[in-house]
């Protein structure tokens, strides 16, 4: 009787046993000239085996299965370094990888543009990156306007008065272009008019761009492209960190940061101020040229690592702004009266994302959740737009590995959106009674991944999605990236291919047409925005790894149906949302070069050839996309004196004409000229933490000719009058910044 249980229990300690036997563990150490490197991230090619080497820069695998594996290991400010390792049952093996410093600062970082973090050399989707270093070199006090610096990325100005703008991603208007933080859809509708300036440089670790359709891993919204903003990792981040700066026009930004250890877990503080109040008026059309801004932002973020090399991250992060422009005369009892015009908005908004790990062995099963809720109290002119939304998104993600040329990964995600304005878009009639009807969007989605590393030179990704809306049914999205690469990553070939999609959107700009008692009116069964994007990329490097000269290049196409427009002219007391018939085409090709040319001496330059044009059913003729230029380039060029700690960056961009809004019988051109933004920076190293740097941004102070359109009278109240043409108020013509020639001077303090 007690044999056969003594029996079964010896059996078991014996395949226990076996299955122990079958793994071993790995360590090793992190070195680069000399030097321990801290805090590198190391992994198991095809595997979910990884970790951080700790801050000597060793670093342990445990129970990793026997076998021949790739380790790779990425630092800030190195190369990536792969080489082979063995794992033998019931051993460990020891090995030391060394790294190179990076040529390139696009080299510096893994990246991750599937979903689950490569090697950008290694990632089938062509993903670019940028550091705060490159944006160091023409510094700005927001994410907007670092994004000049991108090439093919435009941030647009949409107004010239209280300048409310978007993020043109190869030609496509801004509500196709996706803002992600660590991932979540924060940034979305309503908080893309002015929330983009609300992202302050102290809290971003890198920031990646993805040019083309994304919706297959992101869903709605991510159909021109998307910007995932990184933010810092406590566990790297500087214990202390200032960096302050002013202008000649009186602006003054603050960003500070601390990173401190609480028992087992990291936490990041910082902190970002941004105050500008001086009433400028140089074209002398009694408006401001800029909006007077006062803009508080706090971030929060905490990091804890739990066994097995597990991580859980919490954050949290609120920001405050408050916004005028308008005419010089105006003061805040004048809010919403007609004697004198001005554009007020309050904006606040707060956000908590995390992420969670879960206990699951070999495999990577990952939990994410975000929630945001964004307040607008505007006033333009005597129009009030008081808008709220709340957003909240919940993601479980898992990483199957099915061999170690081969991994899945699967998702499922739900985004809930909540959306209501004092306008008719969100109004609804009871009876004779006008009653409030907020905006509520439910959206699970379901998604599958399918990695294959073909062999050591190609790798193939599939991708489908299945979203479902309740005004749009299933709504299907897909993708496929064929990745070839040299054995030394050298020369990189990328083709890709796939489609995005929108769901409707009841929030909406134009709040001057949304004034009076409309009907919301949904004339047919809408169909999701769609697009089909092709694209090209190629990417080579030239000369040694010291002095490297890379270029990468990409031919893409897009092509956009379905577009949903509201129409508010067809029926004065309606808005009447459809699908247009027509179709809209982007085409275009763009190419970046990164030059180390020599000893202390980077060349960075990009050029985006656009053409974007639209057709509907009854035109023949080709419309052109207002406000994208067909040519634009970015430059940087930076040469480092080390022996006198000093650095000098020369940074600008051209771009070329574009069509303009303008009004029937408009004097202004309907074209914009060609024009150049150049700003000059010196930097000097005062001691090991300590910085200094000055320079003048527009060099050669060009501002646009012209830009509001009978300011004199910004209420229309004598239109009638000696107006043979019918002129009104406008503030839509805009193609560049009305910010002349200004110097700036600035600390930076890192410890």
């Amino acid at each position: 009787m007690v044999v056969k249980p003594l029996l079964w229990l010896l059996t078991l300690l014996l395949l226990s046993t076996t299955a122990l036997a079958q793994t071993g563990t790995l360590r090793g150490q992190v070195r680069a000239e000399g030097a321990a490197v801290p805090f590198a991230s190391v992994g198991l090619k095809g595997t979910t085996h990884g970790t951080t080497a700790d801050e000597h820069g060793g670093f342990v695998l445990k129970s990793v299965p026997a076998g021949d594996y790739q380790l790779a290991v990425t630092a800030l400010g190195y190369k990536p370094a792969e080489r082979r390792v063995t794992v033998k049952a019931g051993e460990t093996a020891a090995y030391t990888v060394l790294l190179a410093p990076a040529s390139t600062e696009t080299a510096e970082v893994v990246i991750s543009g599937t979903l689950g973090e490569v090697v950008k050399s290694e990632s089938p989707v062509p993903v670019e990156l940028y550091t705060p270093k490159f944006f160091q070199k023409n510094p700005a006090p927001c994410l907007f306007e670092n994004l000049t610096m991108v090439n093919g990325v435009r941030p647009q100005l949409n107004c010239s008065v209280c300048n409310t703008g978007d993020i043109h991603i190869n030609g496509l208007e801004g509500p196709y272009t996706m803002v992600l933080i660590d991932g979540m859809p924060i940034v979305s509708a309503l908080s893309t008019v002015y929330g983009l300036s609300g992202i302050p440089n102290s809290m971003v670790e890198r920031v990646e761009v993805v040019k083309g359709p994304a919706s297959t891993l992101y869903g709605s919204e991510a159909v021109g492209g998307l910007i995932n903003v990184i933010t810092k990792n406590p566990e790297k981040a500087a214990p202390l960190s200032v960096d302050v700066f002013g202008t000649s026009f009186g602006e003054l930004n603050v960003d500070a940061g601390a990173a401190a250890r609480v028992g087992k877990a990291t936490t990041l503080l910082t902190t970002n101020l941004f105050g500008y109040n001086q009433r400028r008026d140089v074209n002398h059309d009694g408006f401001t040229d800029v909006p007077l801004q006062q803009r508080a932002t706090v971030f929060n973020k905490w990091s804890l690592r739990r066994p097995e090399d597990r991580v859980a991250n919490l954050a949290a992060r609120y920001y405050y702004e408050d916004r005028f422009g308008g005419q010089l005369g105006w003061r805040p009892e004048h809010r919403g009266g007609d004697s004198i015009y001005g554009e007020s908005i309050y904006t606040s908004r707060y956000e908590l994302l995390g992420q969670y790990q879960l206990p699951v062995k070999r495999e990577k099963l990952l939990l994410s959740g975000s929630y945001n809720r964004h307040h607008q109290n505007s006033i333009y002119g005597t129009t009030s737009y008081i808008a709220t939304q709340h957003v909240g998104f919940g993601q479980l993600t898992w990483l199957k590995p099915v061999s170690v040329q081969h991994q899945l990964l699967l998702g499922a995600a739900y985004r809930y959106t909540w959306y209501d304005d004092n306008t008719p878009a969100t109004a609804a009639r009871l009876g004779d009674r006008a009653a409030n009807s907020p905006d509520v969007v439910r959206l699970p989605g379901l998604f599958v991944q399918d990695e294959w590393h073909l062999n050591i030179h190609s790798t193939l990704l599939t991708g489908l999605r299945l979203d479902h809306d309740p005004r749009h049914g299933l709504v299907p999205s897909g993708r496929i990236n064929y990745k070839w690469g040299t054995d030394d990553g050298r020369r990189v070939l990328r083709l890709g291919a796939g489609n995005g999609f929108r769901v409707v959107n009841l929030f909406t700009e134009d709040h001057a047409a949304l004034t009076g008692a409309r009907q919301v009116v949904v004339a047919e069964r809408l169909s999701p925005e769609r697009s089909w994007n092709a694209t090209v990329n190629y990417t080579h490097q030239f000369g040694p790894d010291a002095r490297p000269l890379i270029l990468d290049g990409s031919l893409f196409w897009t092509y956009f149906t379905n577009k949903i427009l509201p129409d508010y002219d067809t029926d004065p007391n309606q808005i009447i949302y459809r699908n247009l018939r027509g179709y809209a085409v982007s085409r275009g090709l763009t190419l970046n070069a990164d030059w180390t040319a020599a000893a202390g001496l980077k060349l960075i330059a990009g050029v985006t050839l656009l053409d974007v044009y639209r057709r509907e059913p009854d035109n023949a003729a080709r419309l052109r996309q207002v406000q994208t230029p067909g040519f634009s380039g970015t430059y940087a060029a930076s040469y480092s004196l080390d022996r006198w700690g000093l650095s000098v960056d020369y940074t600008g961009q051209v771009t070329g004409p574009m069509h303009l809004p303008v009004q029937p019988n408009d004097y202004r051109p309907s074209r914009s000229p060609w024009y150049s933004l150049q700003n000059v920076q010196a930097t000097k190293q005062l001691g090991k933490h300590l910085q200094a740097y000055g320079g003048v941004k527009n060099l050669l102070g060009f501002l646009p000719r012209y830009t509001l359109l009978r300011a004199f009278d910004p209420f229309d109240k004598y239109v009638a009058q000696d107006n043979p043409n019918g002129y009104t108020f406008d503030t839509e013509y805009n193609y560049a910044p009305l910010q002349g020639r200004r110097g700036f001077l600035g600390l930076r303090y890192s410890w």
